[in-house]
This record gives structure tokens, C-alpha cells and sequence, in this order.
């Protein structure tokens, strides 16, 4: 009892002496041959690594830092990592880990445990670092992956998986096989794979799920089955570009088929995007109320009701101040395979009188007010890095091609459209301005029901005002969420039927 006693006084000591000052973890970066310093904490529990310092070092992007929330959002490629102050969670894109101890926020930064988040970000989205925790030195020699992706297509008579590769392999170093368990297994040696790109690869066909992991310099790719297979053949495609398997299965008979294209068109993801963000503050109002920021207030309240009330999957084009390209936010919607795309906006006008709510569908404007605030919408590409041909003039046959390109939605897209500005007619108390339509840049391209909501008009004084009150924007989001749950009901409604 005596010696531990006096061992927590020493330890006292030194820690009012200065004896456990912050020190630094050293950065040999290999790939510049260039080294640096990361911030630490010195911590009874261990070496805690200053969040900033990590993504100055690591990633080319700012982080998003959110002092309120206490909350740090890291870009590190294609991946984000959402770090929280006081917490032992990180999010991983969408993936949730648990790190042994809690992180500490301070002085607006976030510091976390050195080995458990470099250990981490190895596993999940840099495989060539590497943290030698005796030394608190970080080795950074970052590899290329060279198994990127998955693609799966479904067949009459089976699935064909197309692994994505960035170079070919010898015959020898790729394996594959069945396991009693249920799995399919791809094993490929000398390789490295994207673990976090493939594990949120979309499951189709015989594949009910995904998982990836690196074992050492193999990668190896498991693939649970849901259904019985036949058999299967691999080769690499006349494309080096992919490793190909064909898994074939015995014939669907109708019922099932019929069925299985009912299930894909089932109303189960829907994609909410917020319009502007960052350096794009859209319409400002008289006050200095910013259009990004009401946007992305109500886009999470809509989203919040639905993942509350419904089993509705609810993506997001962005969830903080950012600037996400146009171009981007259907290619995100697609890519999540959404079934409605619902793009949320606030409006603005030269003439100060003029308020309302309003949604649009893309297709031709009829009306000068129409055109107008789709050019102003249309602005937001000024702020793109490159518009290159991405963006074609929206008016005769190029928006004639894009409207006929998503004709198969427009019934749809101009019913959930009818049932907005219905719901919203109930509550808010502003102007039925009605169903519009225009040629937006940011609904083209999207394979699915997309509409645009202009929910009110900033420049309006007395509109701005309502859009400030918390209880206001909730009371928009409400009818929005109503609307789409009676425009899910009366689709899954028509496929019962037919």
C-alpha cells in the first residue's frame, strides 16, 4: 500500500514538474522523403495524436470542423472519417468502429489514442502506413490498391461478378472456392484491395452480402450466397481490367422473377440533397440568411423523420457545409441505387414581394419565372473546378434529350411533386405557388423520380423571417416527410395490384 502511494506521488511530481509535456509523433514520408510532426497528448492511457496535425499530413482536403457538436470530419481520399470529441466511436464513411478509449477534445482539436487510430485508418482506408508505437514514429509509403470494385450483374440463368483490377495477375495467384458455410471465396495473391469500397459494393442476383479483407500481401473477397448454385467458372476478362466469375444457378421460374423485379423497384432508398454548400451560399436574404444553410437545415429534418418513422434508407448528398459538384449529387443517387431523388432549395426574386413555396420537375420552362430561377440555380457550376462538357446548354433538343432520357420517371416525379405541394398547402401558411417545371443541371442524370423543392423565398422579409424559426422549417420538413410516405404507399400500392 506504501509503494503504490508513493509511486502515484512521484507520478504527481512529475506530472507538476512538466515531465509528461506534450511531445510529438516523428513522420518519415517515404514517398516525397519527407518528414514532419504530428501533436500528441501525453496520456497515462497512451500517446493521443492530434486529429488536425493527422489530416494535415494525410489528406488533401481541410477538415470540417464543427466546434458546437464537437465533432471533426477527416477527407482521406474517397473516405471520410467523422471523429467526435469524448467519444470512443468513429465513423468510417457509414461504418461504425469502436477505439479502446475515448478521444479528447481541446483547444478545437480532437486528440485520439495514436495506435488505435492509425491501426484504423490502415485497415480501412491507407494500407501503406505504418505506426511503431515504441518509437512514436508514423512510416508513410503509400501503395496503390489494385483491386478496386465490384460489379455485379444478374442473369436469366445466374450472376456474373466483375472484380475490378487496375492490372492482370498470373494464372497461379488467384483461387476460388465454395465453403459449407455458404460463402464464395476469391483469393488473389500480390494484391491489394480497396476493403472499404468493395464492403459497400451493392449485393445483387445470388449475393446477399460482401466482405473484403487484406491478409497480408493476399486479398481476399467472400461473397455469402443465397441461393443455390450450380456452378461456377473464373477467368480473367479479355479487359485486363477485371477478374470475371459466373455463377450460374438453375432457371427462376416466373412467379419468382415477377416477384424479384416487384423488390427492385420497391420504394426502399430514397436520396435527400441539400442545394449549395460551402463556398456556394446560393440566395442570401435581407438579413444575411444563407440559402445553404436553411437547405441543409430541413434536408436533415426531413431525413431525421423519415429514419425515425419509416425503414426508409435515407442518403445524403452532403451532410455538412460543403461544396458537392452537381454533376455529383446524381451520380451519388445512382451509385446508392436510390429510388427518389429530392433536392431541396429556398428561392429568391428581384422583386422583394414575391414569396411561396414551389416544385419543379426538369423539363422545358413555360413561364419567364421558371426559366429565371433555374438559371439562377444553374449559377452554382461558376464554383466547379471543371465544367468541361459536363454541363451542355439546358435549352432546345440538349434539354428535349435530357427530359426524354428520364421520361419513364415523369409520372411519377410529377406525383410526388402534386403531393408536396398538397401537404405543404395544409400547413404552411405562404403561397401555393404550384408544380413547375425547368431545366435544372443538378435533376439531370438522375435514374429515378427527381424533383426540385423550392420551399420559400429568402428575399422575401417576412419569408426570411418564417425560414429562421426553427419550428417553421420543422413544419416544411414535416410535409415533405407526409408526402413521401403517401407517395411510397401509392407505388407499393400499384405493384401489389399488378
Amino acid at each position: 500500500m506504501f509503494k503504490t502511494l508513493s509511486f502515484l506521488i512521484i507520478l504527481l511530481n512529475l506530472v507538476l514538474a512538466g515531465d509528461l509535456e506534450s511531445s510529438t509523433v516523428r513522420v518519415i514520408n517515404r514517398v516525397n522523403n519527407s518528414t514532419d510532426e504530428i501533436k500528441t497528448l501525453d496520456n497515462l492511457r497512451g500517446v493521443y495524436v492530434s486529429v488536425k496535425d493527422v489530416s494535415r499530413i494525410l489528406s488533401k482536403r481541410n477538415p470540417y470542423i464543427n466546434s458546437d457538436r464537437l465533432k471533426i470530419v477527416v477527407y482521406l481520399g474517397n473516405n471520410r472519417l467523422k471523429i467526435s470529441g469524448n467519444s470512443s466511436f468513429i465513423l468510417v464513411d457509414e461504418r461504425v468502429y469502436q477505439i479502446p478509449n475515448f478521444t479528447i477534445w481541446d483547444n478545437e482539436d480532437i486528440y485520439v489514442q495514436a495506435e488505435a487510430l492509425f491501426n484504423l485508418i490502415k485497415e480501412t482506408t491507407m494500407p501503406g502506413i505504418d505506426y511503431d508505437s515504441r518509437r512514436m514514429v508514423l512510416d508513410i509509403d503509400i501503395k496503390e490498391f489494385n483491386i478496386t470494385g465490384i460489379e455485379i450483374n444478374e442473369k436469366a440463368n445466374g450472376t456474373v461478378l466483375r472484380v475490378k483490377t487496375r492490372s492482370s495477375f498470373p494464372e497461379g495467384n488467384i483461387s476460388s472456392f465454395f465453403h459449407e458455410n455458404g460463402w464464395f471465396y476469391i483469393t488473389i495473391a500480390d494484391a491489394l484491395v480497396d476493403t472499404t469500397e468493395l464492403r459497400r459494393s451493392d449485393a445483387r442476383g445470388v449475393v446477399r452480402k460482401i466482405t473484403a479483407d487484406q491478409l497480408g500481401s493476399t486479398a481476399q473477397i467472400a461473397f455469402q450466397i443465397k441461393t443455390k448454385v450450380e456452378s461456377h467458372e473464373l477467368y480473367q476478362g479479355k479487359d485486363p481490367s477485371e477478374i470475371v466469375v459466373s455463377l450460374r444457378t438453375p432457371m427462376d421460374n416466373s412467379i419468382a422473377r415477377i416477384k424479384e423485379v416487384k423488390d427492385r423497384w420497391k420504394l426502399d432508398t430514397i436520396v435527400l440533397d441539400a442545394g449549395h454548400g460551402g463556398k456556394d451560399p446560393g440566395t442570401m436574404g435581407q438579413r444575411g440568411t444563407k440559402e445553404k444553410d436553411i437547405a441543409l437545415d430541413i434536408t436533415k429534418r426531413v431525413g431525421l423523420l423519415l429514419e425515425k418513422n419509416t425503414k426508409l434508407k435515407v442518403v445524403y448528398t452532403r451532410e455538412e457545409d460543403v461544396f458537392i459538384p452537381l454533376w455529383k449529387r446524381t451520380k451519388i443517387a445512382n451509385e446508392s441505387n436510390g429510388k427518389v431523388f429530392l433536392s431541396i432549395h429556398l428561392n429568391g426574386s428581384p422583386n422583394k414581394a414575391v414569396y411561396g413555396f414551389e416544385t419543379y420537375l426538369l423539363r422545358p420552362g413555360k413561364t419567364e419565372d421558371a426559366i429565371e430561377v433555374a438559371s439562377r440555380e444553374n449559377e452554382v457550376i461558376k464554383y466547379e473546378d471543371r465544367t468541361d462538357n459536363r454541363y451542355k446548354d439546358l435549352s432546345g433538343e440538349n434539354l428535349i434529350m435530357a427530359t426524354m432520357a428520364q421520361s419513364i420517371f415523369m409520372r411519377e416525379s410529377e406525383e410526388l411533386a402534386a403531393m408536396i405541394q398538397e401537404e405543404m398547402a395544409k400547413k404552411i401558411k405562404s403561397k401555393n405557388r404550384g408544380v413547375k417545371q425547368a431545366g435544372f443541371h443538378v435533376l439531370i442524370g438522375a435514374s429515378m423520380p427527381n424533383i426540385l423543392v423550392e420551399a420559400g423565398y429568402l428575399t422575401n422579409r417576412n419569408e426570411e423571417k418564417n425560414l429562421r424559426n426553427a419550428k417553421y422549417r420543422q413544419s416544411i420538413a414535416s410535409c415533405i416527410y407526409k408526402a413521401i410516405v403517401k407517395f411510397r404507399y401509392s407505388r407499393e400500392q400499384y405493384l401489389a395490384e399488378n
